[in-house]
Formats: C-alpha cells, sequence, structure tokens
C-alpha cells in the first residue's frame, strides 16, 4: 500500500524521502519517485509532513516511538494505517508537546485504489490541520473528515466490523441456498436489486463466487481489526453480541488457516465445515 501511495504523491509533485525496514524496496522506492533514506530516523529529520502506512499498530507505536523525536517543531504527522484511539493517544500526546499536528487517516481501499487516487481517507484531526493538508490527502483519494483525532482510526474500525460481518452472514446465506438448489449467480443478482443488497454482495460477492479469498490482507491483521473495535464496544459496556460471533468467526480461521493472506478465509471455513464451496464451476 505504501508503495503506490508513494507513487501518486510524487506525480503530484511532492518532494518524498522514503524508508521502509526491508532494503529491497529502496530500488521501488526510487522507481516511483521518492528518494530513500536509510533509517526512520533519516526521513522524520527532514519531513514538513510524515506519513505513516503500517501493518497494525504494533509497527505503529515501534516507528513512531522512534520518528517523534527526530521530527521537527511544526511538522505534521498524518498516519495512514488501520490502528486503534487508544493506541495512538500517547503517541498525539508526545507529538504535541513538541508542537507537531496529528492527522489519523486510515484508508479503505486496496492497493489497486491507491494507485488511481480513489482510496477512502477516514480522517481524524482538527478541521484547520485538514484544511491545510487537504489537498495533499485529496491526491490519495476522497476525504472523510470525520472528527477529532482518534475519530479517523474508530470510523474505520467500525467500517471493517461491518464488512466482515456482511462478509460472513452472506457466506451462510449463500451455502442455504445452495443446499436448497438455488441457483447462485441467479440469487446474486435477487440480491443486488433487493433491499438486502449491499456493497459486499455488489462489489467483493463476484471474488468469492470465483475462488478468491480477497488476499491482499492477513487473516491475523483482520483478527487484530476485529479484537480493537469489540474491546472498544466492550470497554464502553455497549451490548454487542453480534459483532463479537463475526470476530470469533475470523478467529476460528485463523486458528484453522493460521496468519495467511484472505480477507474472506472466515466463509472458507464455513464452506469446510459444510462439505461445499460456493464458487463457481466444478472446483
Amino acid at each position: 500500500m505504501g508503495l503506490p501511495v508513494c507513487a501518486r504523491l510524487a506525480d503530484a509533485g511532492y518532494e518524498l524521502i522514503a524508508h521502509d525496514r526491508r532494503p529491497g524496496r529502496e530500488e521501488d522506492a526510487r522507481s516511483a519517485g521518492a528518494e530513500w533514506a536509510p533509517d526512520i530516523r533519516g526521513v522524520a529529520a527532514e519531513a514538513d509532513v510524515l506519513l505513516t502506512m503500517l501493518p497494525g499498530t504494533l509497527e505503529l507505536l515501534t516507528v513512531m516511538d522512534i520518528a517523534i523525536p527526530e521530527l521537527p517543531p511544526a511538522a505534521t504527522w498524518i498516519d495512514l494505517t488501520s490502528s486503534t484511539p487508544a493506541s495512538a493517544r500517547g503517541l498525539e500526546t508526545r507529538a504535541a508537546t513538541r508542537g507537531i499536528g496529528c492527522l489519523d487517516a486510515p484508508v479503505g481501499g486496496g492497493p489497486a485504489a491507491a494507485s488511481a487516487g480513489e482510496l477512502q481517507l477516514f480522517v481524524g484531526g482538527a478541521a484547520e490541520l485538514v484544511a491545510r493538508h487537504r489537498e495533499l490527502l485529496q491526491c490519495l483519494g476522497a476525504v472523510e473528515h470525520v472528527g477529532a483525532h482518534g475519530a479517523g482510526y474508530a470510523s474505520k474500525l467500525i467500517v471493517n466490523l461491518l464488512w466482515f460481518g456482511q462478509a460472513v452472514a452472506t457466506g451462510e446465506a449463500l451455502m442455504l441456498a445452495k443446499s436448497m438448489g438455488i441457483d447462485l449467480e441467479v440469487l446474486r443478482g435477487v440480491l443486488e436489486r433487493s433491499p438486502a443488497s449491499s456493497e459486499f454482495i455488489r462489489r467483493d460477492l463476484d471474488a468469492l463466487l470465483g475462488g478468491d479469498y480477497l488476499e491482499s490482507f492477513g487473516l491475523d491483521r483482520c483478527v487484530e481489526e476485529l479484537r480493537a473495535v469489540t474491546d472498544l464496544a466492550a470497554g464502553l459496556g455497549l451490548p454487542f453480541q453480534l459483532s463479537f460471533e463475526v470476530s470469533r468467526a475470523y478467529e476460528r480461521a485463523l486458528d484453522r488457516y493460521g496468519a495467511v493472506d484472505g480477507e474472506l478465509l472466515a466463509v472458507a471455513l464455513l464452506e469446510e465445515q459444510a462439505g461445499t464451496r460456493l464458487r463457481r464451476g466444478r472446483g
């Protein structure tokens, strides 16, 4: 995800310095239009705006523990990582003591959307800071300013929770339909035109019927995000039983398949348990 983001900003005329802990990414970053720094400190020390896009919360905390002391005063840190409000709160406090502005802007959409500048950015932070960097953010996609710092993280978790829930519910519904002899392609059209339609059914169901479990995101990361959002609800004392069941479905898939890539592997486990496949043809 970081590489197409880098290329979009370079194409828009921004001067970039990049780093990845994998040395083999240097050539890719230079090809995308960025200079290369040998470490995190080298990026942060030169940044007017620091953008981070990392696999998850643990990596974010590790990187920013190094980066915050190196950032120039009055710089801005924009985090594109899918993280949690609680984990980032301490980072924001540390950054603010040095005069550094913070925006959380986790994104919706995969590498193809990043390359096309069609991501959805869930942005949390002060309105003035969002306005200052809106042009930069719009290079990447649609800017959704959802509230104060932390609201972007929370909104992305909520979006993912609903998507994961739709995936599991749709998988169960289709297995019932198939078991009753209903043609899934016919049913798909019916569902798209019905009150039960969703973005998952209109866009992502085609991948599932094609035998694609969406291997652009790790199953362990799906579980991490679902645990984060259910923990938020539990901390607030909210009734959240259905969402806990969705989280458990993904945890069971992780136990079965391990930390492999596949956002729809919870549906794969349902297929395995039912002894049937939802995909087209005989595969």
